[in-house]
């Protein structure tokens, strides 16, 4: 009770406590969070971002689960679920250009996709079949063989320790494979650089990836998306999924954690996976791949614990 009246008793806010996380995430296992609080204005946001930093208590980001895996004894703070209304939505015609969208940091990515394609306006397409939401997205770059969310990226709004809302402008901006160079804020929002086209073709390319996607990777089982991201070796990128194939890993299994058989760079759960049997498996995954092939490969899935802080 004292915890809630300090950071969130006074706002505008709905609030949980001893949340079963694990079970929001894509794979479905994983412990509790001591409180989930969804904010329910942006006023609301910016008050308990600053109370947090001032009373030194570890915030964390909830999307939607897609490349998380909650530890098995759960997280301790303040879990932000930024899925109110106000949050989820996109603005079309920002500043007045139409071919700009302003997509705040809850919208869904398969929702955003589709409607995108309904409004004729390409240069996000690349994002069909990836899950997650906008601001989970453009924190880590988010993408695959199509390209990347930072592609399409002309601003960023965030909130910094304080609550003050900045606003990082394209030519501030880096993105990298898998990360950019924006500070360790809180996302707000975005702004997308889009270009208007033809519909009906571009609802015709957006179903050819999805099929693409759901032709090659294991889209029906329980799975954080891939497990591993692409190592530089030398001067080329390589395919983890590639290295992993054929260090012997497909079909691997701790637990009921197991290496996909369909694609190598997947990690799926079973009704009997721990999270602990998940991590017991990427460190033997790593293991493998470096004592076959010489080179770490390193987790593109976040893990969560009451050890690890904050992560946003």
């Amino acid at each position: 009770m004292s915890t809630r009246s300090h950071l969130f008793g006074d706002l505008d806010v709905d609030v949980q406590f001893d949340v079963n996380l694990g079970a929001m995430t894509w794979f479905g296992i994983g412990g509790m969070a001591d409180v989930v609080v969804r904010p329910r204005s942006e006023d609301a946001l910016q008050a308990l971002v600053e109370r947090c930093s001032q009373s030194d208590t570890p915030m964390r980001i909830f999307g939607k689960g897609a490349n998380l895996l909650v530890d098995d004894a759960g997280v301790d703070g303040v879990v932000l679920k930024l899925d109110h209304e106000h949050f989820t939505r996109l603005r079309f015609n920002a500043h007045g250009e139409v071919d700009r969208v302003l997509a705040m940091s809850g919208a869904d990515l398969f929702s955003t996709v589709n409607e995108l394609a309904r409004q004729g306006l390409e240069g996000f397409s690349q994002m069909a079949g990836i899950p997650g939401t906008i601001g989970g997205a453009v924190r880590m770059n988010a993408g695959g063989m199509h390209g990347s969310i930072g592609d399409c990226i002309e601003s960023v709004s965030c909130l910094d320790s304080t609550g003050r809302l900045l606003v990082y402008d394209r030519s501030q901006l880096e993105f990298r494979y898998r990360e950019s160079n924006l500070p360790d804020e809180l996302i707000v929002s975005a702004v997308l650089q889009l270009e208007p086209v033809d519909p009906v073709e571009l609802r015709k390319k957006v179903k050819e990836i999805f099929a693409y996607k759901k032709s090659t990777q294991p889209l029906a089982d329980q799975s954080a998306g891939c497990a591993f991201r692409n190592p530089v070796v030398g001067d080329e990128r390589v395919s983890a999924g590639r290295l992993i194939d054929e260090a012997g890993c497909k079909g691997l299994q701790v637990g009921g954690a197991e290496v996909s058989s369909q694609h190598a760079n997947f990690i799926t759960t079973g009704p009997d996976a721990t999270a602990t049997h998940v991590r017991r498996l990427i460190m033997t995954i790593q293991e493998r791949v470096r004592s076959h092939h010489g080179i770490e490969i390193e987790p593109e899935v976040v893990i969560w614990s009451r050890e690890d802080g904050s992560s946003r």
